[in-house]
């Protein structure tokens, strides 16, 4: 990987150091889990956006463009107000989850437009109104919206209208780990004057109101700057231009105006807020506290802009020389190291929708604190949690104890992290930082995160639910991507997967015949049923796409154990292991009953107590997911590892009822080659036929979750004479209320599950090579091989966020001002999914984290090959034919 020097040094000589400080902060931390105190889990209740500005939080700290250190001790964000606000933007405001239309969702408009991976040189861009924020027209009327009309956002209020806004841009540039220097840049593109004011805020993570640990850090004012003194950070000094105004108060709760109960303090967290809009005597006129703030009031001229430099360091640097040289050199060497990140043949769209991405991914991190054991038994100095909590949400997850900067889904929409989200991720991110990546996946394996029983965690909400096991196929791929010469992560990661493998075997196939369940498994609606709640008729749902997860899994801890039989020959007998229990999955899910003969497609099927079997009809990914199972072997890994060639050999002999999966067997050249996978050849051509046809699954840019004839011919599931449920295409939002209806799988575009066919896709064509070829799309005339198709659906994908021939991104949809406006069009967001007709993003509009692939889609610009890649150290996978 060819990166710049100085970003080089950073990551490999002291990239603890370097880490140190980042965008760790939460863009939300109310209305979520940790902060529940509730008896009954209701989380967006008991700690709603008004609540956020005056009440302490147990765990974490949010704020707008915000940094803080690895261990949220002290924190710093920015806070606006533009004269008309009953309010002080401190976070990024939004729907909860019953106000919205389709569940939780941002009502503002921000970006991650840079950063480097220590973050050395970070950029965030806020787009704020003149006007008066519209908080409660945005509540009511999205209130009044059903399910079947579309959201209303910010921009549809008309309060941007005239260019009557601000944008506002900071800059972050380390000039050393512990020395930052920021610069905030005040555009107002309005035809008039206008003033703003400003107030870069720093405050302490309050850690001592809980009767655990009763050391208070200090906050004051001395020379012109704000100086924070903490008993394990240091001391930090924040210093600003010119002659801010110096405002402290403390970070604790305003019981007076939440609760009607005495404060504890004159000067509580809202005390800055109310100062400055509504000019109480509620700062501290010692000048100290637990937080502060510096108070700009900045005018700018129509079409003009400002700029105030910043400095948070150990050792109080001023605004000298070496802060504008720390800006441009740090500048200069992310501009270097994406240069170098960019295929030479990368067109400056790709490369500025690549770079934002990446940015978007780093900017992504949070400090993520949970003890899920303090949070059930509640703190000393706080009031006894309802008993019913301790039977509650997460009650089972008592020894999950979390206190790490994790790469998290969305910060706002998602501010906790998602298991199988996260291992998207770290492949993404293994391109520019492949030892956090490294790190990410080793820390969902660890005795405090993982359960006793061997269950990766999946999400606050509930820590219990199941995810597809994705992480040894991230795994490997993080090791591929950062060299492949790793084996210490690689065997520390498959010992602790051999654990969760146990535990899927043990829970996930009930009647012991290798077809798994698991519910949902990440694919939440897509469905006629909810398939984690229980099915009526007393039934059991057996999952093409769980048992199709769970040979995926075979075949990547297969490889795994391959790579690591070549330092120590015990992994053999694992490789063996793995073998032959994905020919058990394998057989399984094509013998009994799973696959449609008629239909030439994969249903999960629905067993009646008693024993009716019925097929659920349903053309989605569901029925796709068996091509992620599949993997080769060349002739010199059997060479390499001749005991394990041998016990091939002796299965496909002595169990030929099961060795169909594991005996297709092609010659190229002079190379021999094995292909493993669920679907064979033959019954992958008639797949393909259906997932490449436009009026199905092809997209303009890419596979839909579910196929467009459903639109016309939806399924309803009959089950002893009466409807079950049923499922349509809905190209968009979701029209119903399964898992809160804030997203959809019913005919949406979603990159992880996209990304994953183009990988499979680019494994059948190593086996099969360019003689394989087949109509695309279907019903063209055009033949293609599996490598052309791979490629389209990666451009097909990429196609979402450049511009097309009109010079309109697909992903802004109908919204002109982001399609037509230059300030705006070149602003990416990246969507968790987007629609399956016009591309248009949906869902949480910052969830960079698995969308972000689409980084590494453009990073690598995958070479045809028709050859056996058996020279190759690791020819079952060569990661040069990703």
């Amino acid at each position: 990987m060819a990166i710049s020097p100085s970003e080089s040094w950073r990551l490999r000589d002291d990239p603890a150091a370097w880490r140190t400080w980042g965008p760790y902060l939460s863009e939300r931390a109310w209305g979520t889990v940790r902060e529940d105190y509730s008896e009954h889990g209701e989380a967006w209740d008991w700690f709603p956006h008004d609540h956020a500005r005056s009440r302490v939080y147990r765990w974490n700290e949010d704020g707008l463009g915000g940094i803080c250190d690895d261990q949220q001790r002290l924190c710093f964000a920015f806070a606006f107000w533009n004269g008309r606000d009953p309010i002080l933007k401190e976070r990024i405001f939004g729907l909860t989850g019953p106000e919205g239309n389709h569940g939780e969702d941002a009502k503002e408009y921000w970006w991650y437009l840079d950063s480097t991976p220590s973050h050395s040189w970070m950029r965030w861009r806020y787009l704020y109104p003149q006007a008066e924020f519209p908080y409660a027209d945005l509540v009511a009327e999205n209130r009044r919206r059903g399910a079947g009309d579309p959201e209303y956002e910010l921009l549809d209020t008309g309060i941007f209208d005239g260019d009557r806004y601000w944008e506002i841009t900071a800059d972050y540039a380390k000039a050393a780990p512990d020395d930052l220097c920021i610069r905030v840049t005040v555009r107002n593109p309005a035809p008039d004057e206008q003033t703003i004011e400003l107030l870069p805020t720093l405050w302490f993570r309050n850690t001592w109101s809980w009767g655990l640990d009763d050391r208070r850090p200090s906050l004051s004012v001395a020379g012109g700057a704000l100086v924070a003194q903490h008993h394990s950070l240091g001391r930090f000094v924040l210093a600003g231009d010119g002659h801010p105004g110096l405002l402290t108060c403390d970070n604790e709760t305003n019981r007076a105006r939440l609760f009607g109960a005495e404060n504890v303090t004159r000067y509580p967290k809202d005390g800055i807020a109310d100062h400055v809009v509504h000019g109480t005597d509620t700062v501290n006129p010692a000048g100290t506290g637990t937080k502060g703030a510096l108070h700009y009031r900045i005018t700018v001229p129509g079409a003009g802009s400002a700029e105030v430099r910043l400095r948070l360091s150990a050792e109080g640097h001023g605004l000298d020389a070496a802060w504008g040289r720390a800006m441009r050199d740090r500048q200069a060497e992310a501009d270097e190291f994406y240069a170098a990140l960019a295929p030479a043949d990368a067109s400056s769209d790709e490369a500025a929708v690549m770079r934002q991405a990446f940015a978007g991914m780093l900017w992504c991190k949070q400090f993520y604190h949970y003890d899920v054991d303090r949070w059930l038994k509640g703190d000393p100095a706080g009031p006894p949690p309802p008993a019913a909590r301790r039977h509650g949400r997460n009650h089972e997850w008592w020894h999950l104890n979390n206190a790490d900067v994790i790469s998290m889904p969305d910060k706002w929409e998602y501010p906790w992290f998602a298991a199988w989200d996260l291992a998207f991720h770290c492949v993404a991110l293994a391109r520019v930082d492949p030892a956090f990546a490294k790190d990410q996946l080793l820390l969902m394996c660890r005795e405090w995160y993982m359960h006793p029983n061997g269950q990766i965690p999946a999400y606050e909400w509930a820590f219990g639910d199941v995810n597809p096991p994705v992480h040894a196929w991230a795994a490997l791929r993080v090791f591929e991507l950062s060299g492949a010469e790793d084996f210490e992560f690689l065997e520390r990661v498959f010992h602790k997967l051999l654990l969760n493998f146990t535990w899927w075997v043990n829970r996930k196939d009930a009647e012991g015949s290798n077809i798994f369940e698991g519910g949902f498994l990440g694919l939440d609606n897509i469905g006629p049923i909810d398939r984690s709640m229980p099915l009526p008729a007393g039934g059991r749902l057996e999952q093409s796409d769980g048992t199709a997860w769970m040979a995926m899994y075979c075949l990547n801890l297969l490889e795994i154990a391959l790579v690591l039989a070549e330092h120590d020959r015990a992994y053999e007998d694992l490789a063996t292991k793995f073998l032959e229990h994905f020919a058990y999955i394998a057989t399984a899910i094509n013998v009994q009953g799973l696959w449609h003969e008629e239909d030439g497609f994969y249903y999960d099927v629905f067993q009646v107590a008693g024993g009716e079997r019925i097929p659920v009809r349903v053309r989605s990914m569901v029925g796709l997911i068996p091509l992620y199972a599949t993997t080769t072997l060349g002739k010199a890994t059997l060479e390499r590892l001749p005991s394990f060639a041998g016990h091939l050999r002796w299965f496909a002999d002595n169990r030929p009822e099961l060795a169909e999966s594991i005996t297709n067997a092609h010659v190229l050249g002079m190379d021999e080659g094995r292909l493993l996978s669920i679907v064979t050849p033959s019954r992958l051509r008639r797949i393909l036929s259906v997932m490449l046809d436009d009026a199905e699954f092809l997209s303009p840019h890419g596979l839909r979750a579910l196929a467009q004839s459903h639109r016309d011919h939806p399924f309803a599931l009959e089950v002893q004479g009466r409807q079950a449920g049923m499922v349509d295409y809905e190209p968009g939002e979701s029209t119903t209320g399964l898992f809160g209806g804030n997203s959809n799988w019913r005919g949406p575009v979603w990159f992880p599950v996209n990304y994953l066919v183009i990988e499979a896709l680019r494994r059948f064509a190593r086996y099969c090579g360019d003689d394989f070829t087949v109509e695309h799309p279907s019903g063209s005339g055009r033949q293609a091989t599996l490598t052309e198709i791979a490629d389209d659906l990666s451009a097909r994908l990429v196609s979402l966020f450049l511009n097309d021939g009109d010079g309109r991104r697909p992903v802004y949809g109908h919204a002109a001002k982001f399609q037509t406006d230059p300030a705006w069009h070149g602003l990416i967001p990246f969507h968790e999914y987007f629609h399956g007709d016009s591309g248009a993003g949906l869902g949480a509009s910052h969830q960079t984290g698995w969308t972000g692939l689409v980084a590494d889609l453009i990073a690598c610009r995958t070479p045809k090959c028709s050859e056996w890649d058996a020279g190759s150290r690791f020819d079952f996978d060569n990661p040069d034919y990703r």
